[in-house]
């Protein structure tokens, strides 16, 4: 899967996957330019996702294990259970994926 650039969802429905948009970052924020994930604004709790194109993925390429990659969790609600708990989508990163997920990064469908 991998976040589109367009922030409005789209007309037509891609052939493979889906297009997912609503998301929520919490603990990051998106570099909508560099298309990957950045340190959040001070004092910003939330930051809007793109429209993300979510795909399945059969087996990744060599470059694509090379890239520096967060698997971001994505959960329903704020309060971050198993029982809230969806899936994972890739996001790209500069920082180790490690460094995400000790900020504890992840994506809500709902903020409420």
């Amino acid at each position: 899967c991998y976040p589109c650039c367009s922030a409005e969802p789209f007309e037509i429905s891609p052939q493979d996957g889906v297009y997912i948009h609503g998301l929520s970052l919490d603990g990051a924020s998106w570099d909508r330019r560099g298309m990957r994930l950045m340190e959040p604004a001070p004092k910003v709790l939330f930051a809007a996702l793109p429209v993300v194109h979510m795909f399945a993925v059969n087996e990744m390429t060599k470059e694509q294990k090379a890239q520096r990659v967060y698997e971001c969790p994505v959960y329903k609600k704020p309060k971050r259970t198993d029982l809230t708990y969806i899936t994972k989508i890739r996001l790209k990163t500069n920082q180790s994926p490690d460094y995400w997920t000790l900020r504890g990064a992840a994506l809500l469908c709902d903020i409420k």
